[in-house]
């Protein structure tokens, strides 16, 4: 080093330390310890995972002392519990929960994934045996093959939690198997025949002859009590705060096939009655609010809306530009149904690009609810529409015939076998010159470029459709 340069920095450290409070400025800054909390309160679902990962990178980038996740919850989808829980596993910095109230289900997986769980008074942790929900919020019986099949997958999920956390697994396991036991020594805890379930006073018990606890580190009255326990009294706390937009994508997402039922039918609708009207405008608004809401929950990005847009598109191209249906219209339904799967699939930073079958199995049933859903809706609109009051102010009642001196359009039956000139490029739609007549017209899907000779093979009023002539410069690109 120069001399120059080790003179500076010599006189530079030397002018911070004799500065009035220099010194005590680096003693508060390297005794300054942050402690995040995370609350996991309510139902638990997949949008929830967005948060978390919101509050875990804040307090990583503040390089946080501990993550405190306070819990009071009933459970929620076994799979956002599965998400969270591989999130838990990824923290470098101590985790514990903290149960205010309650911890059961998919809450109790989730705490087992921590370090070390404090529970309040009077709380309660465990039974996480899985049900499965009906669309409308019941219980639905499950056969003995898919229980044990449902049963199977979240006892593996509870066991890599608890492994991860250092909690014991048996335990864990009989929070999901009641027909098992579980027993210290000789002392039966769980008897078989019921699920485990644990207050604050059981879960503190010593587990045998060791010093370690059974589930809890212990009963605290409250956070800054916890706080004491842990050796970081005195810490920065920092409270996750859930905004009310992201309460509002929470909500959203959990309802998703409504929105994309809504969607869907408002679009068959428009399409069905003439003009553009109330009900493509709730169907388009139901679709934005679909895409909205998985954006700001963590689901869906801006590549789905592009796709799904990019679908549209080619659906409305083949209604309405090419005749017949073909694989324009089926590459279009294909990329929308693909973006309404996508914005429901959750992902992990680093994670492979399309999505395993595991995570893809919630949204596609989310998505054939909307599909089915929709489906009836549309049969029964189908049937119950054209006798309302609503459809008779929609479309015309009599039929306008041209023998009671109605015309819809021009009389273009006259140009049928003529020929003329692309005037632009037919792609396949464009215009075309016969005689004095300038006429939009569109070919049978090939491309014809500007200059080519054509002949009128098809005229439906306004729809002309043309044909490259054989001897002509008929070409494409």
């Amino acid at each position: 080093m120069k001399p120059f340069i080790r003179i500076g920095l010599v006189l530079a450290f030397s002018l911070l330390f004799s500065l009035p409070g220099g010194a005590e400025v680096l003693v508060e800054a390297q005794s300054h310890d942050v402690v995040y909390t995370i609350p996991i309160r309510g139902m638990i679902e997949p949008a929830l995972l967005y948060v978390i990962r919101r509050g875990v990178r804040e307090a990583e980038a503040a390089g946080a002392k501990a993550i405190i996740f306070i819990m009071d919850t009933p459970g929620g989808t076994v799979d956002a519990a599965g998400d969270i829980v591989r999130t838990i596993r990824g923290l470098k910095i101590p985790s514990y929960t903290f149960v205010e109230n309650h911890a059961f289900s998919a809450g109790a997986i989730i705490a087992l994934a921590t370090k070390h769980i404090y529970m309040a008074p009077g709380s309660i942790i465990g039974d996480a045996m899985p049900i499965m929900m009906t669309p409308f919020g019941g219980v639905q019986e499950m056969s003995e093959d898919m229980k044990e099949k449902s049963v199977s997958a979240v006892a593996a999920i509870i066991r890599t939690a608890a492994e991860s956390g250092g909690h014991d697994k048996e335990l864990a396991e009989k929070m999901v198997r009641r027909e098992l036991e579980f027993k210290i020594g000789d002392e039966v805890i769980s008897p078989a025949g019921q699920l485990l379930t644990l207050t604050n006073v059981e879960a503190e018990r010593p587990l045998g002859d060791e010093k370690r606890p059974l589930l809890s580190s212990g009963t605290v009255e409250n956070l800054e009590a916890l706080l004491e326990r842990i050796g970081l009294a005195g810490a920065e706390t920092r409270n996750l705060e859930i905004t009310s937009v992201e309460r509002v994508a929470r909500f959203i997402a959990a309802l998703a096939p409504l929105f994309l039922l809504g969607g869907l039918l408002g679009i068959y609708i428009e399409i069905k009655t003439p003009g553009f009207g109330l009900p493509g405008i709730l169907g388009i608004l139901s679709l934005a609010i679909f895409f909205w809401g998985h954006h700001i929950a963590g689901l869906a990005g801006l590549e789905e809306v592009v796709v799904f847009a990019i679908g549209m598109a080619l659906l409305a191209a083949e209604l309405f530009l090419i005749p017949g249906f073909g694989a324009v219209g089926i590459a279009g339904i294909a990329l929308i149904l693909w973006a309404m799967l996508s914005a429901m699939v959750q992902r992990y930073p680093g994670g492979p690009l399309l999505p395993v079958w595991g995570d893809m199995q919630g949204p596609l049933l989310k998505l054939s609810i909307a599909l089915i859903g929709s489906a009836v809706a549309a049969a029964l609109f189908a049937r119950l529409l054209p006798s309302s009051p609503l459809f008779s102010r929609l479309v015309l009642a009599k039929a306008t015939r041209r023998s009671e001196g109605f015309a819809a359009s021009d009389d273009t039956r006259s140009l049928l076998g003529q020929t003329g000139t692309a005037l632009t490029m037919l792609r396949p739609a464009g215009t075309a010159q016969f005689g004095e007549r300038r006429i939009d017209v569109v070919t049978g899907g090939e491309y014809i470029v500007a200059g080519s000779g054509v002949r009128v093979v098809e005229s439906h009023g306004s729809r002309i459709v043309v044909e490259a002539v054989e001897d002509g410069p008929a070409g494409g690109v």
